[in-house]
């Protein structure tokens, strides 16, 4: 309980310095979160808190004892619906339809792409600000995969706003598969089971519909799932492709490492090979193609420092980033055991712990200052494998920070 009650006075300690600090030292609405506050409503708002009830409800006891993939679809169309439901708080437009369209944002861009060699062979000329053809904020601050998923449900007819969002969604919504798999292969069915219902019902729910990070999260948690269960190729590809979705996602090397070697079945150093091999094999296509990793990566920090970081205080956000990813989280990992002699609570430790190692890297690194509660998803979602006792009462917890969060402010992406 002394862990949660630290995260509850963390969370507040950011919003009250958050408040006090004069607007051009924090650039965020509603500290820290990145939204404004505006109390509404929404027809998404009678679904989400039905699915919370089911969930809170019967959620464990299906978990438990459905076959394991029936399982697995529960937890899955659950957290579709989940996620689906809280963007529709704000709206169609507003909350769904309209969250990828706005001229920060990759469908800008789409249209302007006519060749798409050329586009990743000038991709990096583009990322710097104040030129007649810079690229628009998120497509300047991220390597070319996001923009290319964009450009190719664009060509094969998917093309929108709602197409984006809804396919953001549903691969977003893996997670509620990938980290549970993980866990079995990692931890044990048991604990698997028991994380179902608390990813499903994952807070961060609010910013994976919609915002590409959703989709960030849904693709690398599927690339540990392939790693945890010994597909240590496959796994590499997609968290190779990962890299070239975030740059910030080459931290989810140190969630795969601890996949690799900690795994309580024993330390195999050729999957680590495997697994490299098949992420530098991403690299060497990507480079093929016109694009080289490290030189968007220096042309980014600088683009970084050309915008609001700069005046943003690092002093506040260092510690103020925690405060963000436990809205994204929950509490629910707070009041969980960590300690434990057993395999299951040693294996699911070591998950959560490799991802609030990232966590801790990325905010002391200064290139996270603010609007983590949507750019950590890919690491936020890997603290609730830590489940607490009394699963209803924190089910419940989890639901009602996500529903606040999304009923009191309008997030912005």
């Amino acid at each position: 309980m002394l862990r949660v009650l630290a995260a509850a006075a963390l969370v507040a300690s950011a919003v009250v310095v958050g408040a006090l600090l004069p607007d051009d030292r924090v650039h965020a609405p509603a500290p820290p979160l990145f939204a404004h506050w505006l109390p509404h409503v929404g027809i998404g708002t009678p679904l989400a808190v039905l699915v919370a009830l089911a969930v809170v409800v019967w959620g464990p006891t299906p978990a438990s004892r459905l076959p394991w993939r029936r399982a697995l679809g529960a937890g899955y169309a659950t957290a579709v619906a989940w996620t689906f439901s809280l963007a529709l708080v704000d709206g169609w437009e507003r909350g769904f339809a309209g969250r990828l369209t706005t001229e920060h944002e990759y469908l800008h861009e789409v249209p302007g792409v006519t060749d798409v060699g050329a586009m990743l062979r000038g991709f990096s000329s583009r990322i710097l600000d104040f030129q007649p053809d810079s690229w628009t904020t998120h497509v300047s601050g991220h390597p070319p995969g996001a923009f290319l998923v964009f450009i190719g449900l664009d060509r094969i007819g998917l093309s929108g706003g709602a197409w984006a969002s809804a396919f953001v969604v549903l691969v977003g919504a893996l997670t509620a598969v990938a980290v549970p798999v993980a866990v079995r292969a990692f931890v044990s069915e048991e604990h698997a089971r028991a994380v179902l219902p608390f990813v499903a019902l994952f807070p961060g729910a609010v910013w994976i519909g919609v915002s590409a990070d959703g989709l960030f999260a849904g693709v690398t948690a599927c690339g540990i799932a392939l790693l945890a269960t010994r597909r240590a190729l496959a796994g590499g590809v997609v968290l190779g492709f990962g890299v070239f979705l975030s740059y910030g996602l080459v931290l989810m090397g140190v969630l795969a490492l601890a996949v690799l070697l900690f795994d309580p079945r024993g330390r195999d150093w050729r999957r680590v090979g495997v697994a490299v091999l098949g992420a530098s094999a991403v690299v060497a296509v990507f480079a093929a193609l016109g694009f080289w990793w490290l030189d968007g990566y220096h042309l980014v920090v600088e683009r970084y420092y050309q915008g609001i970081a700069t005046p943003r205080s690092y002093a506040y956000w260092v510690w103020a980033d925690l405060a963000a990813a436990v809205f994204a989280c929950g509490f629910a990992p707070f009041a969980a055991r960590w300690r434990g002699t057993s395999t299951i609570a040693g294996g699911a430790v070591t998950l959560a712990a490799a991802a609030a190692a990232a966590i801790l890297v990325a905010t002391a690194s200064g290139l996270s200052k603010a609007e983590v509660e949507r750019i950590w998803l890919p690491f936020t979602v890997w603290l609730v494998v830590l489940v607490p006792d009394r699963r209803r009462l924190w089910l419940t917890a989890q639901a009602v920070t996500a529903l606040a969060v999304n009923h009191l402010l309008l997030t912005n992406w």
